[in-house]
């Protein structure tokens, strides 16, 4: 199907080194299109399908976008926000969505069924360094920006990750993380490095409920999580259930509270928790927990040809067992930010990494998350920028000033709060 799909999207003029936003929740067509966009030799482009169509509209801008994957139920936020994006020719949606010709901003609609019609078309030859991801993520002020992937950073990202942590034989895999985050999305490709017969079970958004049903049916020996989703399938009667296939569960995109790694694991014994650790910047993995050889309270070692320092905030590096920044340098880091030289260079100063969170190494080499220097909120593992929520408050007539920072939450690591001050006269409610 992505061989086919890949020659569609030829068909549809989409030319190597073309960005290609792809905005569904999971379900095969996802992965269908990274691939067959990776084949056609374009640039994958994935946005979380929760963005508003204000956010989307500035990455579909700034990413220069021809086209854009999505599914009939996003369909109306793709059209708002494709109004002022003049690259964007093609809005390709996966199922029924009505029939109509064109799109905001005149682009076509096209179903994802005619893409498949096509005879696949060869795979187009990229060098290891052309672009193959463009992702966006917060910084500590203003809008996403673009964090550009090579071939090389994810090929090689995977296959390290991939030594780290496979296991022969465990091959059932539950994925309930959304596949355009740059955690799923690696999940995915360290799983095409798996030479085993196996089973894929993919959830078209995370429920716990659900979660604990599809991996008693189908005896699944895997799964990634978020902290998040470990802390609401807490709540469920794990012990009811048959959960006993389950040996290994990875943990990333946010620190995971103690407490819950140890609860998880008494009620579902067969099961380890695996954390890791990383960023977009660097294909989303920097460590790993090696399986039956994890430290409890670290994020594992870095993998592969990652290499891993800690300084002061003079640049300069510290000892074991001090706390500085995380900087790291290795083949899974970025090419750089997106048209931002500028933010490009001062995160990368040096050769180095800046990752903005703080950490140690122990005497072993396990790295150690213990705090984060930047400032938006991370919650349930995602990015939360301040500004985009003081945006949409500040859009209310009656609303002076507003502040927005995260505090701690047992269930999503941080929650958003916002301060408002009303103007003179307003009787807004804290609900409203």
């Amino acid at each position: 199907r992505s061989r086919r799909v890949a020659g569609g999207f030829a068909d549809l003029g989409v030319a190597p080194g073309d960005r290609v936003v792809v905005l569904m929740a999971n379900c095969p067509e996802v992965l269908i299109a990274y691939n067959a966009i990776w084949r056609a030799g374009a640039v994958v482009t994935p946005v979380v399908f929760l963005v508003t169509a204000t956010e989307l509209s500035h990455i579909l801008v700034d990413s220069g976008a021809v086209a854009v994957v999505t599914t009939p139920e996003l369909l109306p936020t793709v059209l708002e926000a494709a109004a002022d994006a003049g690259t964007l020719r093609h809005i390709v949606v996966a199922g029924s969505y009505g029939g109509a010709a064109s799109g905001g901003g005149g682009a076509r609609l096209v179903d994802f069924g005619e893409l498949e019609l096509v005879e696949g078309r060869s795979l187009v030859r990229c060098a290891d360094d052309d672009l193959a991801a463009l992702m966006y993520t917060g910084g500590t002020t203003g809008r996403a920006k673009g964090v550009a992937l090579s071939h090389a950073n994810l090929w090689r990202t995977g296959r390290s990750a991939f030594e780290t942590t496979h296991v022969p034989g465990l091959t059932r895999v539950l994925t309930p993380l959304p596949l355009s985050h740059a955690y799923g999305m690696i999940v995915t490709i360290i799983g095409m490095h798996v030479d085993e017969p196996g089973l894929a079970v993919i959830q078209r958004w995370f429920n716990a409920a659900e979660w604990v049903s599809l991996c008693e049916q189908h005896r699944c020996q895997r799964s990634a999580l978020v902290p998040a989703m470990a802390q609401m399938l807490l709540a469920e009667p794990l012990e009811d259930a048959a959960l006993d296939s389950l040996r290994y569960v990875s943990s990333g995109a946010a620190p995971l509270a103690l407490d819950v790694l140890r609860e998880f694991e008494r009620r579902i014994p067969s099961a380890e928790i695996l954390e890791g650790y990383g960023c977009t910047e660097t294909s989303a993995v920097i460590s790993s927990s090696p399986p039956g050889n994890r430290r409890v309270g670290s994020v594992g070692v870095p993998i592969r040809d990652c290499a891993v320092r800690i300084v002061d905030d003079g640049d300069q590096p510290l000892g074991v067992g001090q706390d500085g920044e995380i900087c790291v340098s290795g083949p899974g880091v970025m090419r750089g930010y997106w048209n931002a030289p500028q933010e490009t260079a001062e995160a990368m100063r040096g050769g180095w990494l800046h990752t903005g969170d703080v950490g140690h190494v122990d005497s072993d080499g396990y790295l150690y998350v213990v705090d984060r220097k930047k400032d938006l909120i991370l919650r349930g593992g995602f990015n939360v920028f301040p500004r985009d929520v003081e945006d949409v408050l500040l859009s209310h007539g009656d609303v002076a000033m507003a502040g927005v920072v995260g505090r701690p939450d047992a269930r999503l690591d941080e929650e958003v709060v916002a301060f408002v001050s009303l103007r003179p006269g307003a009787t807004v409610t804290a609900d409203e």
